[in-house]
């Protein structure tokens, strides 16, 4: 058997999915980012986490606001995506440069992209300093989803929504890929 080879302390080298994290500012125009560090963290309620620096624009508006939205673009959006996540909201008008649409949420005081097909709407809970971020954990108080990309039973398919992951080690985006099996369900067993 081969042994494993020590990359040392670092962050991650696995995929991240590409999550656009939409805030306000403290005068209500609206701001998107693209964050790497994100992830669901729990299921009653049910809620996310996301992590900024303190250096960051959404950083503050999330602070001031106590809210953010989530909109998980399609593949037809990586440019817009990586762009969100390089420019500053502090002296960019994010979604003027890249024509994409920002929707006022009706449930908390931030924005969606309105042509991305899947959106969490997200009342801050708590947030955590962790070191050289900032952990916020938001509970979804809706999940909007394009009808396009549901089933007949109502589900979102991830074949429609068509999101794409970030590799932080090689800084390269990828796709989805296809489905390769169910999970297991309670008491069953490998064989």
């Amino acid at each position: 058997m081969m042994d494993k080879v020590s990359l040392g302390n670092k962050g991650p080298v696995c995929v991240t999915p590409v999550w656009v994290i939409g805030t306000y500012d403290q005068a209500g125009k609206p701001n998107a980012s693209t964050a790497a560090w994100v992830g669901m963290c729990c299921s009653v309620p049910p809620a996310v986490a996301v992590s900024f620096r303190k250096a960051t624009y959404a950083y503050e508006n999330i602070l001031q606001k106590k809210a953010f939205t989530v909109s998980i673009p399609t593949e037809d959006y990586i440019n817009e995506a990586d762009y969100f996540g390089i420019a500053s909201g502090r002296n960019t008008d994010k979604f003027a440069a890249t024509g994409l649409t920002p929707v006022r949420s009706e449930l908390v005081d931030a924005p969606y992209v309105q042509e991305f097909p899947f959106i969490l709407e997200c009342r801050l809970l708590q947030h955590i300093e962790i070191g050289l971020h900032t952990q916020f954990i938001g509970e979804i108080l809706d999940v909007k989803v394009d009808p396009a990309a549901l089933s007949d039973g109502r589900e979102p398919v991830i074949e429609k929504i068509r999101p794409f992951f970030f590799a932080p080690g090689s800084r390269s985006y990828y796709a989805a890929g296809q489905q390769l099996g169910k999970a297991f369900s309670v008491g069953k067993t490998i064989g």
